[in-house]
């Protein structure tokens, strides 16, 4: 079976997604379950975790009732505000969900990130969702990875999921010398904490998607050596597949996804390891229930 470990669906308004800029039409329209279902039956997905993609209060219920009504929908990552007063109380009502399966905020776009990563506030709230058996997403560029370790070191009581393989900035990849040298040096850091695992996600918008011409060879090949590196450095069994709908469809559609990370999987792992990169890990960290194979 295939797990989707990362999707995204909205009611798009423009007030609700600031980070959808006037470059990004094929965003700019509802994206829900059923318009991406098709690609998913294509490539032979069973079963997907969807990913909050606003910071408002409604978005967590917004997704769990998408996945009352989906049943490919087998978990949701939703939001709340983990620096509130009352985080707890809105964390065990959550809880009480069985779709809810964890938390994430824009952490990427925070103008002062480390120190909302320092905000005892903001450590309480994690601390709370982990307590509860929640998996936290972290959202970063791997520029903003090495504020991130320390972060991640002290939130150690439960899953944490880097999100996108660390953003790698693909598109600079082979012009700015320091950039592959960063981005490994923060993986690293990461993958030797236990509790954090590897989405081998989102990296087809990290590359130059601006200038309409798909995934260029030579970045589809950067990013394959990105997925090595995660590997070598978490290993089989703490990397998970995501593909990062719709924004995806920024530099390809699902099926370009898709079939990169099966052309890598299919020449870098075991059967076992598949099976372990396609679903068994999800269905471990987020404590998926798949649906019955037919």
């Amino acid at each position: 079976m295939k797990v989707d470990s990362h999707q995204h669906y909205w009611r798009y308004a423009a007030e609700d997604f600031p980070w959808i800029g006037d470059g990004m039409p094929a965003l700019q329209k509802d994206c829900g379950p059923a318009d991406v279902l098709p690609a998913l039956q294509a490539a032979g997905v069973d079963a997907v975790v969807a990913v909050q993609a606003r910071s408002c209060a409604d978005e967590t219920d917004f997704l769990l009732g998408l996945a009352t009504t989906h049943p490919q929908v087998v978990g949701v990552v939703g939001w709340t505000d983990l620096c509130a007063a009352g985080v707890a109380d809105t964390l065990d009502r959550y809880a009480a969900q069985p779709l809810l399966k964890g938390f994430r905020h824009i952490l990427q776009d925070e103008p002062h990130l480390p120190a909302l990563l320092r905000n005892p506030d903001f450590s309480r709230g994690v601390k709370a969702v982990q307590q509860r058996a929640l998996v936290y997403d972290v959202l970063v560029f791997d520029r903003q990875i090495p504020g991130a370790v320390d972060f991640c070191a002290r939130h150690d009581e439960h899953w944490l999921v880097l999100d996108h393989v660390g953003k790698p900035c693909i598109r600079d990849w082979h012009t700015k010398a320091e950039v592959p040298g960063r981005w490994l040096a923060s993986m690293r850091a990461l993958a030797s904490m236990p509790h954090v695992v590897c989405k081998l996600s989102g990296l087809v918008t990290e590359a130059d998607w601006a200038t309409g011409n798909g995934v260029l060879p030579q970045d589809a090949k950067t990013m394959l050596e990105c997925f090595d590196r995660a590997l070598e450095l978490f290993g089989p069994n703490r990397i998970l597949y995501g593909s990062d709908w719709p924004v995806c469809q920024l530099a390809a559609p699902y099926d370009v996804v898709h079939s990169l990370a099966q052309r890598w999987a299919q020449t870098r792992l075991t059967a076992r390891e598949q099976n372990a990169f396609w679903s068994g890990n999800a269905v471990r960290c987020y404590d998926l229930k798949l649906p019955t194979a037919t």
